[in-house]
């Protein structure tokens, strides 16, 4: 197949040398790729001697190019929108379906993604399992299991909502915690509050008492040690409960044996992961193989460590895949841990995907939030003149069509003038709608704006607060 791929003289190195990889012909087009005209391109294509079977231009080109696909019978298609992704399209040509109003490298990015969950679907319906909890699969060859904590379920005000909330950020197992000031009534009120929610709870308490108010409503019970496995394991077994086992007077091996005497089937081995500074590196060792699943506490860790949590979910869920471990505890009670269940998740199937692999990289999906993998090719400003930016005014002159408010609230960007919202999730759906209805009358209020919708819109893609004026 012929392909010609038109470019601009900045980016032509980089396009030159993929297409001696592929076999392609490269013919330059003026300066900039993304600036080529259907008139350039038929002036190329008529001075050609070769008969092309497609055509693909800069994803960034905005023109349209149907006029030149009529006259010479020849395709044109959006290749990526930079030029360091070509070698990665040309290399998938034959599997692709190019557009001509999509780039390439969001169809390729969109397709690996299809593929990558494919193959965690697929993987997870062949994998067996050490046992089931409900229809969830735990240990074995199965994925990693998300369990995402609500401490004090029996003190928060919006249970259902978080819950509901967690499931749809990928939760396998909901884990209600019960502090020492609850009482039995409290568990049962709970568990009658969260009924009919379709999902995998955990009761999360070593208070005999409250264990007991769990068993019949909880699929799962946090944590048996040797202070409660005699006074609560035969009723935990006879509830046909699973467990989780921890160490406590006694070694975690220990426990475990007393567990399976008291009847308990289904166990899970939980060493205590310590926090980083207070022990992390010694506990890690502690996840040597085992007969039982093992459960990973990465919520520990995250919690009690000022970064942000991407990175570290990343990296937790890796360690917890060499260390074997099968469900994966997280939490979100801090505001620098919001998402983690969201990352968690996503960590997880990337450490399904990575399975056959030396390491989890191009796996079709990461957890890429602000750094990027690849940066863009940056074209070169032309100018003939520049001069330094003054200072701004300290005259402020108030737009006469009136003040607007900016906030963020439910997952919306709100703006307010004069008693009238106008809601939306992105920045530019809402700045044209005030110009339409003429509720911005100065350029400098426009500017600021634009400024202030779009720092709300980052506050929302990046699950963090939004204060007007503020920084972000």
């Amino acid at each position: 197949m012929r392909t010609l791929l038109p470019t601009g003289e900045i980016a032509y190195p980089v396009v030159k040398k993929a297409a001696e990889r592929f076999g392609a012909d490269v013919a330059v087009a003026g300066k900039i790729a993304a600036f080529l005209a259907p008139q350039k391109l038929l002036g190329i294509l008529s001075g050609s001697k070769v008969k092309y079977d497609m055509v693909i231009v800069s994803g960034m080109c905005t023109a349209n190019f149907s006029g030149v696909e009529d006259e010479f019978g020849i395709p044109v298609y959006l290749g990526p929108r930079h030029a360091a992704d070509l070698e990665l399209i040309l290399g998938h040509i034959d599997e692709l379906e190019l557009s001509r109003t999509i780039p390439a490298d969001e169809l390729i990015a969109s397709k690996k993604k299809e593929e990558a969950y494919s193959k965690i679907s697929e993987a997870e319906e062949k994998s067996q399992p050490d046992f089931y909890i409900g229809d969830l699969r735990i240990g074995g060859g199965s994925r990693m299991k998300v369990l995402a904590e609500i401490m004090d379920a029996h003190k928060t005000d919006n249970l259902r909502e978080i819950i509901f909330e967690f499931i749809e950020s990928g939760a396998d197992i909901i884990d209600l915690g019960f502090g020492f000031d609850a009482a039995q009534e409290d568990v049962l009120r709970v568990f009658e509050e969260v009924s009919g929610i379709h999902t995998i709870f955990a009761a999360d308490t070593q208070d005999p008492g409250l264990i007991r108010a769990a068993l019949g409503h909880a699929d799962l019970i946090l944590s048996l040690h040797d202070g409660n496995i005699p006074l609560v394991g035969k009723e935990v077994a006879e509830a046909g409960a699973a467990a989780v086992i921890v160490p406590n007077e006694k070694t975690l091996e220990e426990n475990l044996k007393m567990a399976g005497a008291a009847g308990i089937k289904r166990i899970i081995a939980d060493p205590l992961l310590q926090p980083a500074g207070s022990g992390l590196l010694m506990s890690l060792s502690g996840f040597a193989p085992c007969e039982h699943p093992l459960f990973f506490g990465a919520g520990n860790v995250v919690e009690l460590i000022d970064a942000d949590s991407p990175g570290a979910n990343a990296l937790l869920a890796a360690l917890a895949m060499e260390a074997g471990a099968s469900i994966v505890f997280t939490s979100e009670h801090s505001d620098k841990t919001k998402g983690s269940v969201r990352e968690m998740r996503r960590a997880s199937e990337m450490m399904v995907l990575a399975s056959n692999r030396p390491y989890p990289k191009d796996l079709g999906i990461d957890l890429f939030c602000i750094k990027e993998k690849r940066r863009r090719q940056e074209l070169p400003l032309s100018y003939t003149t520049c001069d330094e930016a003054c200072g701004i005014t300290d005259e402020l002159e108030f737009d006469p069509a009136g003040n607007i408010r900016i906030g963020i609230e439910d997952g919306y960007i709100v703006a307010v003038h004069k008693g009238r919202a106008v809601k939306g999730k992105k920045w530019e759906e809402i700045f044209h709608m005030l110009l339409k209805e003429e509720q911005v009358s100065l350029m400098d209020h426009a500017a600021y704006l634009g400024k202030e919708l779009y720092k709300a819109e980052l506050a929302l893609k990046f699950n963090r607060s939004f204060e007007q004026d503020g920084p972000f």
